[in-house]
């Protein structure tokens, strides 16, 4: 069983920062990979990025340059640092665990925490 806890989201105008974490406890935690994914209102959850343990990374083509996905060996967090967010970006953004990278679809991960909002205003 894994938990995760995501934090760091908020209010923030379009072309500010915000640093997303998210805290993972449980049993055998190296053996899965973290993910990133946001759902707007009335859209599908959409991929953001993945990180493994040992530091590959993968990112979603439209997140490309602005998010960075990091962590993961320090105190098994993983955070999401966000950069020139425009209004677009205004989700609740999930973390999740799961055995396949980089997963990018919900099915293929296990483990996924309650979500923070993140609102970027124009």
């Amino acid at each position: 069983q894994v938990q995760l806890v995501e934090s760091g989201g908020g209010l923030v105008q379009a072309g500010g920062s915000l640093r997303l974490s998210c805290a993972a406890s449980g049993r055998s935690l190296s053996t899965y990979a973290m993910g990133w994914f946001r759902q707007a209102p009335g859209k599908e959850r959409e991929f953001v990025a993945a990180i493994t343990w040992s530091g590959s990374t993968y990112y979603a083509d439209s997140m490309k340059g602005r998010f960075t996905v990091s962590g993961l060996n320090v105190k098994n967090t993983v955070y999401l640092q966000m950069n020139n967010l425009k209004p677009e970006d205004t989700a609740l953004y999930y973390c999740a665990a799961g055995n396949r990278f980089p997963g990018q679809r919900r099915n293929e991960y296990d483990y996924w925490g309650q979500g923070t909002q993140v609102t970027v205003s124009s």
